[in-house]
């Protein structure tokens, strides 16, 4: 290639017909030389098929279709080194190489009907030698290897390059002007996928014609390989398919909650916040009742009553227990967080529909029952904050002065506080590269009993 990805004049597309049924052990270079004139400077891009059949990697398959099917998916799994993702039959895999296409490469067209075909182990290696094998044979060429993937967002599918030796397999334009002065700031073209795929349109899939000549480009060695166009797991923002990631938010949702103890300025979106309480109001209840109220005290100065209230309260029990002044300011300062969270939510349970029994012990059970439930309303919401990004502290105290959060609030003796929850966003947001990942299950060990 030229310094700026272009072509001196006009690029010629020559395919190579007459090559033979390739099979293990051919020398894939001879038969080109034989068939075609190659120039010094050519591109011989060759599709991978080609190598499926001279390195050995075409396998046996039953004539039965459902076995023949079966066969097929025992060597994609084999294939494979992670589904990225799965939607009725098709399945997209990445394969050891690092190549992320449908099936893992695994192909049954342009080959025996009792054949599969799997990709070359290595087709940077292949193409390294066949290149190597055209320059000891007097000419000095490029050479692509293709196979035919399809591409997010768009409909169909093209050959691409997954083995490359002698070009330069992509040209970054960071740095340069356009014409009108504008800095390109992270153009990178993919210059070896085009090259596969301009190739293509005189390959075909039904002519029989497995390599061509791309000519005019004279292209520039700069020791980089096909592998290098593969994007590292970390850079990828789609590693997995709509319903794999779908999947894994729904498993790792409980895992990304955390209780998060300072929080940024920014004010909380209303509307989230409003979404979060309705999901969380979808936990089960008894008897086909709501008893669960969120209390979203968004007045300031009836929060810093509340709260001052409830300080004082808390106080004078602290004294009664013959605590230090020292001692009942630092405990007094842990409620600080409610001071100071953006938004706070007190959830109130309020047993309306409860059954009335003729015994105290039914009637505790019966209230025990709905403090679960309005307990599993209160988890679903500190998820439902953090599935928004939404950070949230769970936070015990009004359990311990419900007279004071009811005449504070003005609310009905009935009406039983269960805690309170400072919601806020993180201090830094996790756009800007600080999310946190999901923490990892907690060891069950002494903890869960089975019976």
């Amino acid at each position: 290639m030229t310094a700026d990805h272009r072509a001196g004049g006009a690029v010629e597309l020559i395919p190579i017909p007459g090559l033979p049924e390739f099979r293990a052990g051919m020398d894939v270079a001879a038969a080109i030389l034989e068939a075609a004139e190659l120039r010094d400077g050519d591109v011989v891009v060759i599709t991978s098929k080609v190598f499926s059949k001279t390195e050995g990697r075409m396998v046996a398959a039953p004539a039965d279709p459902d076995e023949r099917d079966a066969l097929r998916r025992r060597l994609v799994d084999e294939e494979s080194v992670r589904v990225v993702a799965r939607k009725n039959r098709t399945l997209i895999t990445e394969n050891a190489y690092g190549l992320v296409q449908a099936a893992a490469g695994v192909d049954g067209s342009n080959v025996a009907a009792d054949e599969l075909a799997l990709l070359p182990l290595d087709p940077d290696a292949s193409a390294a030698t066949t290149r190597a094998a055209f320059a000891a044979a007097g000419v000095d060429v490029a050479v692509v290897i293709t196979d035919t993937m399809g591409r997010a967002w768009r409909v169909g599918q093209t050959d691409v390059a997954i083995g490359s030796a002698g070009l330069a397999v992509a040209h970054s334009y960071e740095g340069r002007r356009d014409s009108h002065g504008n800095e390109l700031i992270v153009t990178e073209i993919a210059v070896a996928d085009e090259i596969a795929a301009a190739a293509d349109l005189v390959k075909g899939k039904l002519d029989g014609i497995a390599a061509a000549i791309v000519r005019g480009l004279t292209p520039r060695d700069d020791g980089s390989r096909a592998a290098d166009l593969v994007r590292p797991g970390a850079d990828d923002l789609f590693r997995l398919g709509t319903d794999l990631a779908v999947a894994q938010g729904r498993r790792e949702a409980v895992l990304t909650r955390r209780s998060v103890r300072a929080f940024a300025d920014e004010p909380v979106d209303p509307a989230q916040l409003r979404a979060a309480m309705a999901e969380a109001l979808t936990a089960p209840a008894p008897h086909h009742t709501h008893p669960v109220r969120f209390l979203w005290l968004r007045d300031r100065e009836r929060r810093v009553a509340l709260l001052d209230a409830m300080g004082k309260a808390w106080r004078a029990d602290l004294r009664g227990d013959d605590k230090t002044p020292e001692s009942i300011d630092k405990r007094v300062r842990r409620g600080q967080i409610l001071y100071d969270a953006p938004e706070i939510v007190i959830p109130f349970l309020v047993p309306e529909g409860a059954h009335t029994y003729p015994d105290d012990r039914r009637n505790a059970a019966e209230h025990t029952m709905f403090t679960v439930a309005t307990g599993a309303a209160v988890g679903l919401l500190l998820v439902a904050l953090s599935a928004r990004e939404i950070g949230s502290c769970w936070i015990g105290s009004t359990i311990f002065a419900p007279e004071v959060v009811r005449d504070q609030l003005g609310l009905a003796p009935h009406w039983e506080p269960l805690g309170a929850i400072a919601v806020g966003y993180l201090p830094q947001r996790p756009d800007d590269g600080s999310n946190i990942p999901p923490r990892a299950p907690a060891d069950p060990t002494g903890l869960v009993v089975e019976l």
